[in-house]
C-alpha cells in the first residue's frame, strides 16, 4: 500500500540529494566542544576501530597460508613472512592512514562522513542524468556495505571462538554452536539500545589494543629480522619471487584493512581530530607491533602458523585472551550492526528504501536507533553464513570483495568531489586519486579470484540490494508522474472553494503530500465523500535535505495561500527521523497557533496495481508493489498521534 504523503520515498529524485552515511549517528559541534578530546578518542576506539582492531585474529594467518597454497604443513620461508608483513604494513599506511585518515576525512558534509556522504558532495553541480550515475555508484557502495555488515560478525566471532581449540580440543565440535548462541544473544539485545554498552566499549578496546601491542613486543625478540618489513622493497620483491600466488596473497592482505570505512563513516560522531589521534597514537602502532610479533613467532616456530595470534599468549593466559578476543569481536560486530541501522534510516529518509519501523533507544543521542525488521533479517543471514562456511578461513574468501568494492567506489566518488567541489585541476586530482584507485583495484581484482569460493555472497547481496533500491526509486518516480497527470493544481482548487465554499467544521486539517503544488488526493476525497472543509487547512510537505541536520529555526517554512489555506514546508536532515507534531510545534514561534487535539491529519492510502504499460518489466512492477505493501505505516513513521489520523483509500496502476 502507498500513501500520498511526504515520505521521501514518494519524492521526486530531483527533489532531494542523496548524502547518506553508514555510521552510527552524529554529534553536534556543540557536543564535540563539551566532550573532551580524550573522551572522544576513547569512544572512537570502541566504535570506530572494533572491526580493524580484530583483524590480527586472522589476517596474517590467512595471508601466509595463501602464499603457501593453503597448506599449513608447508615450510614457511623467511622471505614469505617478511614480504607478507611488508605488504600488510604498507597497506595499513596507504589505504587507511593516507587515503582515509588524511584525505577522505577532509571530505565532509557538515561534519558527517561515509560512502554516501561522498555521493551527496559529488552530486552537487551535476545535472539529472549524471547525478543519477553518481547515485547508482552510491547504491553499489551501500549494497556492498550490507555484505560487510553480515560477514563481519560471522568471521569475527568465529575466529575468536576458534581459539577454544587451543584451550581444550574437546570443545572443537561446539565452535559453531557457541558462535551461534553469541550471535543470537548479540542481536537480541539490540532492542535495548547501545547506549548502556557503549560506555564499556572504549575502555575494553583500549585494553585490547594495549594487549595487542604488549604481546607483539613480547615476541618481536623471537626474531628481530621482522623489522626489515618496514622496507617496501621486500613487499615488492615478494611479487617478483612469488608471482604465481601474488593475487591470492593480495586477496588476503586486504583482511588487515577491513573496517577502514568506519574511520570516515563515524567522523560526525566523534570528530576528525579524535579519530585521527586514536589511529596514529595507538591503533596503528598496536596493530603493526602485533603483526610483527606474529611474524617473529612464526619465524622462530613454524608450527605456530596454525593460529599465530593465539600462540602469542602464554599458555596460562590463553583462556582470558580468548575471552577478551570474543568480547572485542562482539564490539566489532556491534559497530557494523549499528552502522546498518544508520544507513537504513538514511536510505529510507532519502527514498532509496520503503519505510520501516524505527525505534529510538536513547533520549540523548538520535543516532542510536533500532530497526526490528532489519535486525532479525541480519541475524538470519549471519547464522546462515556461520553454518554454511563453518570456519573463519572459509569465510575470509567472502570478505574482501565487499570491503574493496566499497573502497573502489569511494575512490571514484572522491575524484569527483576533488574536481567539482574542491576545484582542483585535472592533473592534481588524478595525481592524488590514481595511486589509491590503483591499489583499491588491485585488491578488488585479487578478491575476485575468490568469487566462486565464497566471494559470490557479498556480490549477490549487493546486486539484490541495488535492484531493490533502483526498483523503489524508479517505481516511485513512475507513480509520481502518473498521479500528477490527474492531479488538480492546488491554487486552482482553492480558488474554486472560495467561490463555492462547502460546509465548514471547527478545527484544523493537515493534508500530507509529496507535491505542494497540487491538491492532495486526501483533500479531494474528503471534499468528495464528506463534503466538508475545516476552518483552517494546512498542506504539509516533508523534504529531506542534503545536510545531516537542520537547525530548529530552519525546520519549518510557512506561507499563506488564502485565509483558510496555508502551505507548510518541513525539512529534515538525512541523519534525522521526521516528527511531524514536533515540527508543527515550531510554527507557534512564528505566530501560527493551533491545538494538536483539535487537529486532524489526512493521509491517502494507495492500493497499487501492476500495469503492462508502466515502463518497468512486470517482475519489477510486482517487486515494487510488494515493497509498498511492506512499508511501515506512515502514521508511525512520521510519529503522528494515531487518534488524530484519517486515511482515505485510492487505487492506482503503475
Amino acid at each position: 500500500m502507498g500513501h500520498d504523503q511526504p515520505n521521501p520515498s514518494t519524492l521526486r529524485p530531483e527533489d532531494s540529494r542523496f548524502g547518506l552515511d553508514d555510521g552510527h549517528g552524529a554529534a553536534s559541534k556543540q557536543g564535540h566542544a563539551k566532550t573532551g578530546y580524550a573522551a572522544l578518542a576513547l569512544g572512537a576506539l570502541g566504535v570506530v576501530y572494533g572491526d580493524i582492531g580484530t583483524s590480527p585474529l586472522y589476517a596474517l594467518r590467512e595471508t601466509i597460508l595463501a602464499a603457501t597454497g593453503g597448506n599449513e604443513a608447508a615450510a614457511v620461508s623467511r622471505d614469505i613472512v617478511i614480504g607478507v608483513l611488508s605488504l600488510i604494513l604498507w597497506s595499513l599506511l596507504i589505504v587507511v592512514s593516507l587515503k582515509y585518515v588524511v584525505l577522505l576525512m577532509r571530505a565532509d558534509n557538515n561534519g558527517e562522513g561515509g560512502i554516501l556522504t561522498l555521493v551527496a558532495l559529488a552530486q552537487r553541480g551535476f545535472g539529472r542524468v549524471r547525478g543519477r550515475g553518481v547515485l547508482f555508484l552510491g547504491m553499489i557502495g551501500a549494497g556492498l556495505f550490507y555484505g560487510d555488515t553480515v560477514i563481519t560478525p560471522a568471521i569475527s566471532v568465529l575466529s575468536a571462538i576458534e581459539g577454544i581449540k587451543l584451550v581444550t580440543p574437546a570443545l572443537n565440535d561446539y565452535v559453531l554452536t557457541i558462535a551461534s548462541v553469541i550471535m543470537v544473544g548479540l542481536f537480541m539485545v539490540q532492542s535495548g539500545g547501545t547506549h548502556k554498552m557503549a560506555s564499556f566499549f572504549g575502555p575494553v578496546m583500549l585494553v585490547w589494543f594495549l594487549t595487542l601491542a604488549g604481546l607483539g613486543i613480547y615476541h618481536i625478540a623471537d626474531d628481530l629480522s621482522v623489522f626489515a618489513s618496514i622496507n617496501p622493497y621486500y613487499g615488492l620483491r615478494f611479487f617478483y619471487d612469488h608471482a604465481g600466488v601474488s593475487l591470492a596473497v593480495l586477496g588476503s592482505v586486504c583482511l588487515a584493512v577491513t573496517g577502514a570505512e568506519a574511520l570516515y563513516a563515524d567522523m560526525g560522531h566523534f570528530g576528525r581530530g579524535p579519530i585521527r589521534g586514536a589511529w596514529f597514537y595507538l591503533v596503528f602502532p598496536a596493530l603493526w607491533l602485533n603483526y610483527l610479533g606474529q611474524g617473529a613467532l612464526i619465524l622462530s616456530d613454524p608450527s605456530a602458523i596454525d593460529n599465530p595470534f593465539y600462540r602469542l599468549a602464554p599458555q596460562g593466559l590463553l583462556l582470558p585472551f580468548v575471552i577478551m578476543a570474543t568480547v572485542a569481536t562482539i564490539i566489532a560486530s556491534q559497530a557494523v550492526i549499528t552502522g546498518a541501522f544508520s544507513l537504513t534510516r538514511q536510505a529510507i529518509q532519502l527514498g532509496l528504501l520503503p519505510r520501516m519501523e524505527i525505534r529510538h533507544t536513547s533520549e540523548h543521542t538520535s543516532g542510536q536507533i533500532y530497526i526490528p525488521r532489519l535486525n532479525w533479517l541480519l541475524l538470519v543471514v549471519v547464522l546462515i553464513l556461520v553454518w554454511a562456511f563453518k570456519t573463519s578461513s572459509n569465510l575470509s574468501h567472502a570478505y574482501g570483495i565487499s570491503v574493496f568494492g566499497t573502497m573502489v567506489v569511494s575512490s571514484l566518488l572522491a575524484y569527483i568531489v576533488i574536481r567539482r567541489s574542491w576545484g582542483w585541476s585535472l592533473p592534481a586530482a588524478v595525481a592524488v586519486i590514481l595511486p589509491f584507485l590503483v591499489v583499491d583495484m588491485a585488491f578488488f581484482s585479487a578478491n575476485m579470484l575468490k568469487l566462486l569460493h565464497g566471494g559470490y555472497v557479498p556480490v549477490l547481496l549487493a546486486i539484490g540490494l541495488v535492484v531493490l533500491m533502483w526498483t523503489w526509486v524508479r517505481g516511485t518516480k513512475i507513480l509520481f508522474d502518473k498521479t500528477r497527470k490527474t492531479d488538480v493544481p492546488l491554487l486552482e482548487l482553492v480558488g474554486m472553494l472560495s467561490k463555492s465554499p462547502p460546509v465548514r467544521v471547527k478545527g484544523m486539517a493537515v493534508f500530507l503530500t509529496s507535491d505542494p503544488e497540487t491538491a492532495p488526493a486526501s483533500l479531494l476525497h474528503n471534499l468528495k465523500h464528506n463534503k466538508v472543509l475545516h476552518e483552517r487547512n494546512v498542506i504539509l510537505t516533508v523534504r529531506s535535505a542534503d545536510t545531516p541536520r537542520i537547525a530548529e529555526e530552519e525546520r519549518v517554512r510557512l506561507s499563506r495561500i488564502a485565509d483558510d489555506f496555508w502551505r507548510v514546508d518541513m525539512v529534515y536532515g538525512y541523519m534525522e527521523s521526521p516528527n511531524v507534531p514536533k515540527g508543527l510545534a515550531v510554527l507557534r514561534k512564528q505566530g501560527f497557533k493551533f491545538d494538536i487535539m483539535s487537529t486532524s491529519f489526512f493521509l491517502s492510502r494507495r492500493s497499487i496495481k501492476a500495469s503492462p504499460q508502466s515502463g518497468m518489466p512486470m517482475w519489477q512492477d510486482n517487486l515494487y508493489i510488494g515493497l509498498t505493501k511492506s512499508a511501515t505505516d506512515a502514521t508511525s513513521f512520521f510519529q503522528i498521534p494515531t487518534g488524530r489520523v484519517v486515511e482515505v483509500g485510492t487505487q492506482v496502476t503503475v
